[in-house]
């Protein structure tokens, strides 16, 4: 499992752990495991970095269940096993909230508030001082497009963010990562992900991002670096040089 895609992946997220001070000596991090391709390459990257990074620090896996029929936690579990780390599987309500009683026009901000809720409160439970997330270089550029074209403003995530409500901190180690290489790993490497079970795949305002930012790299390819450098530039949301 640890072939050279996963060291091309290492080496760009040891790169923004280190920029951004991620993880500390001792600390003990919750991975948002979804069974998408980011979380996944998330936590096999993690425990390829625990082997050699000066910094110990451990991890677990946490899983929100949406109550989807189709969400099958066993593909979270097979992964888990694969490398030997915990996973916790949360059972929740928010497909019957979200989709079913509140009938959302636009569930998504919903969804993500009630996830991120439940997954603050498993990772104090377990002991956690940190959440990992799986946000790629492709999201971070898509939601700087988005908050620029439809709220009018720069911003997008941040590396590394402390909540004061739920005293955990957020890191986001894929920021440096293009969705290429993610997909790529997981490809070759032959594991199997959780397929789509969401009703918003690929019909979210996220997709016109996507296909404006794949429109401008073909008339531009450093649009990427000049964009990031942007971001970094203008310290947005906590980015620095």
């Amino acid at each position: 499992m640890w072939n050279k895609e996963i060291q091309k992946i290492l080496s760009k997220i040891r790169k923004a752990i280190e920029d951004y001070e991620m993880i500390e000596e001792g600390d003990k991090v919750a991975v948002a495991l979804s069974g998408g391709k980011d979380s996944v390459t998330l936590v096999y990257a993690l425990k390829a970095l625990q082997i050699f990074y000066p910094k110990h620090f451990e991890f677990i896996a946490i899983t929100i269940h949406p109550g989807f029929e189709n969400f099958d936690d066993q593909i979270l579990k097979n992964i888990c096993n694969d490398i030997n780390i915990e996973l916790v599987v949360v059972p929740s309500d928010i497909k019957a909230i979200v989709f079913d009683e509140r009938k959302e026009k636009n569930p998504c901000s919903l969804c993500a508030n009630l996830r991120r809720g439940m997954l603050n409160s498993i990772a104090k439970q377990h002991k956690c001082n940190k959440i990992a997330l799986g946000h790629n270089e492709d999201d971070v550029l898509e939601t700087f497009l988005m908050n620029m074209i439809y709220a009018g403003n720069l911003s997008t995530f941040a590396p590394i963010s402390y909540m004061d409500r739920s005293e955990m901190t957020v890191i986001r180690p894929l920021i440096y990562t293009p969705e290429k290489m993610t997909k790529n790993f997981i490809r070759k490497s032959e594991i199997e992900i959780m397929p789509k079970v969401c009703p918003m795949d690929g019909i979210s305002s996220r997709e016109y991002a996507l296909e404006l930012l794949k429109s401008l790299e073909i008339k531009n390819k450093h649009i990427r670096a000049n964009l990031m450098g942007a971001i970094k530039r203008a310290q947005i949301n906590g980015w620095k040089e």
